[in-house]
């Protein structure tokens, strides 16, 4: 089949390379957001997507919105016959959707109908899922409802973050979009609608729900850091100063909700159960240190506020 490719970040990657790579489909371009800022010197790049393209000579589109009358138009001239997606990030109109022949065919990280929406990873591991998958399903206008053509599973591992489970998602989902559209040019596999029940919703995940809360079970503050790892990342204020958190320990230690013990080589920090051990932090314009190394630094005591 033609097929133009939409996706944007690294873990639509690995589908675009193993389209890329397949012999039975060809890849006549891909669509994927403009150039943004990125990094710490907040240079304008190429996404990922974008970079894989321009490498294989693949003709790449970034309209600000996939509703402009000029994408419309070219993509109408590319005639594709489906358009794989994953991970692109913006909502796709009506006239968008009708342009394949075999329509619009998403790659999404859940089973669903569970984590419907931007952060289905993210939300699985909060939750305390133990497992979750990858999903292919016809796109409509509706959010994550249109009829599925097949599912992988995934067990969730104790100490995965959202970025352990995302690199292996976007293997087994790769393998899978691919022979979802084998069987789609085959005409030997046709979507199934979702069920009614197990309806649940993952939106994005913003700064400000990363925040660490000590008030609640040590179970959930490591979800929660896991969750969050490694974008946008849990933060919490240290006397004032906010500080990014990467992976914690649940000790078998007991401290009051944002009490902190500094020992010799670990930082404890209590919550409404056990206490956890800090992992690495980051204090604002400092690079990723060992927590007991930055306690030192910043002459954590007793009488130190966490919140």
């Amino acid at each position: 089949m033609r097929i133009v490719f939409a996706g944007t970040p690294d873990p639509a990657v690995a589908s675009l390379r193993r389209l890329i790579e397949s012999r039975r489909h060809e890849v006549v371009a891909v669509v994927t957001r403009p150039d943004a800022p990125s990094g710490r010197g907040r240079k304008v790049s190429r996404s990922p997507v974008g970079e894989l393209a321009d490498r294989h000579g693949i003709a790449v589109m970034t309209p600000r919105r996939p509703s402009e009358p000029e994408f419309l138009a070219e993509l109408s001239e590319l005639a594709p016959d489906c358009c794989p997606v994953v991970a692109y990030g913006a909502l796709l109109p009506a006239a968008a959707l009708a342009i394949p022949r075999h329509g619009w065919i998403n790659l999404h990280f859940s089973v669903l109908p569970a984590w419907r929406g931007a952060a289905p990873v993210q939300a699985a591991i909060a939750a305390g899922d133990d497992v979750t998958g990858a999903a292919t399903f016809q796109i409509e206008e509706g959010l994550d409802t249109g009829p599925v053509f097949g599912l992988v599973t995934e067990t969730i591992r104790a100490q995965d973050t959202a970025g352990d489970l995302l690199d292996r998602l976007a293997l087994s989902g790769a393998a899978l979009l691919e022979a979802t559209l084998d069987g789609v040019e085959d005409g030997t596999l046709s979507p199934a609608p979702q069920a009614a029940d197990g309806v649940s919703y993952a939106p994005k995940v913003s700064v400000e729900s990363a925040r660490v809360r000590w008030d609640v079970p040590a179970q959930a503050v490591d979800r929660l850091v896991r969750s969050v790892t490694p974008a946008p990342g849990a933060w919490t204020t240290v006397d004032g100063a906010r500080v990014k958190l990467g992976p914690v320990r649940i000790t078998e230690d007991r401290l009051p909700p944002g009490g902190v013990e500094v020992r010799k080589s670990a930082v404890l920090v209590g919550t409404a159960s056990a206490a956890v051990q800090l992992g690495e932090v980051q204090p604002q314009g400092k690079r990723m240190m060992a927590a007991a190394d930055w306690a030192r630094g910043a002459r954590l005591g007793a009488d130190t506020v966490v919140a």
